[in-house]
């Protein structure tokens, strides 16, 4: 039975392992090409139209160039097969990953939280020319797809750090909106408005950070699955024909996939074998249906304990 089922995880681990690098590589691709062309253009207008926050809000684009690369980088090694060093597989470098991206993202915050502070405390009077709206607002469209289009794919293949990247676009699309209103508020005659957006973005996409780097310990110490799918996976054992009870249901995160462990109660009288064809296909059923790393089931004699 362990032989078998092994062969069976491995068949689904390497055809799930392809799919992540394909998609990983696809969506970055996509989305380094589209940063690096609006990052450019928004620093460019920035500098020349006069404003800080649509500066600020360009090195936030182009730090998303470099966040992407690195999350490729680690769906690509999370993807590895499992070896003689790492018998559980390598999917928590995902994770690590994204904590790494949490930490870029939190310096590029704080690194624009310190520009705006600077400029309102010398009392910026400068007021930024027409076009710098017409950038931020072609910004806002730009990395709002940019959001929809990776966290689509996030979804699909599960992958904590893509979400993570998703979640970047979104936070830049925010922050362009601040920009929108810093600088339509510094040309009707309150040019503090500027510096105040570029500080309400860096506010912005600190909060994102934590949030990223949370999420990512949470995969890295093996918190339990949501209460929801507990509930769920514990209706369909009790589902499974032959299954008296269960003693004892343990779940555990493990980066996109999670362990599952549970002890089941059948029929004393049933030979070794008979509990064995129950307990195997508890064990597939939920591999199968939650995409479970590892399902393992231990049989004991009902009835259930108290």
């Amino acid at each position: 039975m362990k032989q078998k089922i092994k062969q069976k995880s491995n068949s689904f681990y390497n055809t799930s392992a392809t799919l992540r690098v394909d998609v990983g590589k696809r969506v970055s691709k996509v989305t380094i090409a589209a940063n690096v062309l609006l990052s450019a253009l928004k620093v460019i207008v920035g500098i020349v139209g006069q404003s800080s926050a649509l500066i600020a809000d360009g090195i936030h684009s182009l730090s998303d160039v470099f966040s992407t690369i690195i999350v490729f980088i680690g769906i690509k090694l999370a993807s590895k097969p499992e070896d003689k060093r790492h018998l559980y597989g390598h999917e928590k470098l995902e994770p690590v990953v994204s904590k790494i991206l949490a930490i870029i993202l939190l310096a590029t915050g704080l690194v624009i939280g310190y520009n705006a502070v600077q400029l309102i405390l010398q009392g910026t009077t400068i007021i930024p020319a027409e076009i710098t709206i017409y950038v931020a607002i072609l910004s806002i469209i730009t990395k709002e797809w940019m959001y929809r289009y990776t966290i689509k794919w996030a979804e699909k293949i599960g992958s904590s750090a893509l979400i993570a990247d998703a979640w970047h676009h979104r936070s830049d699309a925010l922050s362009s909106i601040a920009t929108v209103v810093g600088i339509v508020g510094a040309r009707l005659g309150f040019p503090m408005l500027d510096p105040i957006a570029s500080l309400v973005i860096c506010i912005w996409i600190i909060k994102a950070a934590v949030e990223i780097y949370l999420k990512a310990v949470n995969e890295l110490i093996d918190r339990a699955a949501d209460e929801e799918v507990v509930k769920c996976i514990l209706q369909d054992i009790l589902d499974t024909e032959g299954v008296m009870g269960v003693d004892d249901l343990k779940t555990r995160t493990y980066a996109n996939q999670m362990y599952v462990d549970v002890e089941i109660a059948v029929d004393e009288n049933l030979s070794v074998k008979e509990a064995h064809d129950i307990a195997e296909k508890v064990h597939e059923k939920i591999e199968k249906k939650y995409n479970a790393k590892h399902c393992m089931v231990h049989v004991n004699p009902g009835p259930i304990k108290n």
